[in-house]
């Protein structure tokens, strides 16, 4: 069988913008028979994210993350039902998700490396496991349970850079479910501030690209911040960190602007504003949520339950076809996305 599939084209370089073609689309012959153990999945939705990046450099610059090979099939977060099993515990017309699911129409993968996954619980809209019902959603819960010491009733303020994406549109809102009482989200277009302050219950939110991000936080943040979900670095972390209060914390989840620079991860502070956190006590630790696998199921479960609930607003972007893959990640790392960035590969399945 004659299926499609994206390998890696070029390397964007360290310090290089990543573009639509550093990949490629080709065709592969698949087996006409699967061997015990493995089954035969066709795709459904495939994720972008910005991780990704790290991915398409000879060496990604963490010990978790392994380099994406030139002309081999490119993988990430996919979700897809099987067609054929030869695996005990699966079976045909099961749905299933994988963090290294290979770009491909349809693929023949061992069946240890899936996770079965109930579509109840994302009410059938698959492509929420790759989002708000998944690694994203897991990342915002989990890192701000594990980091951001709230304490419900203690009026604290949470800021969040990135706030319309995948983790960052959750991130504010998960902060007012576990007792914030102040959330403020930073973004980049007018677009996405109505969106996070009309739909996903953000108090103030201010466009980083229009305004002045430091003289917005003073006015939108009058008790100074106690909790910062980071998705994004550089400046207006800097600018965030100089208003953070004695004690407080930092959520190290992702460093966006940095990631087509050639520097280590988390990127060391300027000296300034690293006097700052350590005569302040504020924590900067790196958030690793592999780190946690033990509560994803019961994370997972909270999460649903929020979304079932109506108390967890779910943003995604789709965009159709594995041609587009390349032009999905681009517009990802531009922030050309509301919420989770989506790429459909197949829709024909019945619940």
């Amino acid at each position: 069988m004659i299926v499609q599939r994206v390998v890696l084209n070029s390397r964007p370089g360290k310090n290089g913008n990543p573009v639509a073609e550093n990949f490629r689309m080709e065709e592969v012959n698949l087996p006409d028979n699967i061997t015990e153990g493995q089954v035969q999945v066709r795709t459904l939705y495939l994720s972008v994210d910005p991780y990704m990046r790290c991915r398409m450099n000879e060496d990604t610059g963490t010990d978790y993350l392994t380099p994406w090979q030139l002309s081999q099939v490119v993988d990430g977060g996919g979700v897809g039902i099987i067609e054929e099993s030869k695996h005990r515990n699966l079976a045909k017309g099961d749905f299933v998700t994988s963090f290294y699911w290979p770009w491909q129409t349809k693929v023949i993968l061992d069946g240890n490396i899936l996770e079965k996954v109930d579509p109840q619980l994302v009410d059938g809209h698959l492509s929420y496991f790759l989002g708000a019902i998944g690694m994203p959603g897991l990342t915002s819960l989990l890192g701000i349970q594990e980091k951001g010491h709230i304490t419900a009733g203690s009026n604290q303020t949470m800021v969040v850079s990135g706030a319309a994406g995948a983790c960052g549109s959750l991130a504010g809102q998960i902060g007012h479910l576990l007792g914030c009482s102040r959330v403020v989200g930073i973004c980049g277009t007018n677009e996405k501030c109505l969106l996070l302050t009309s739909e996903l219950g953000f108090d103030a939110a201010i466009n980083y690209k229009k305004e002045n991000v430091a003289e917005k936080l003073r006015e939108s943040c009058p008790a100074g911040v106690d909790i910062y979900f980071d998705n994004v670095g550089g400046d207006i972390t800097d600018a965030v960190i100089s208003q953070m209060n004695q004690n407080s914390h930092i959520i190290l989840c992702g460093q966006i602007s940095q990631y087509n620079k050639d520097v280590p991860y988390p990127p060391p502070l300027p000296p300034a504003v690293e006097a700052i956190r350590k005569e302040r006590s504020i924590t900067r630790e790196r958030f690793m949520v592999f780190n946690y696998k033990d509560r994803f199921e019961p994370g997972i479960l909270q999460l649903s339950q929020w979304f079932k609930e109506g108390k967890l607003k779910i943003k995604e972007t789709v965009i159709n076809g594995l041609e587009n893959m390349g032009a999905a990640f681009q517009s990802l790392m531009t922030g050309g996305n509301i919420g989770k960035q989506i790429v459909c590969i197949s829709e024909e399945f019945t619940l």
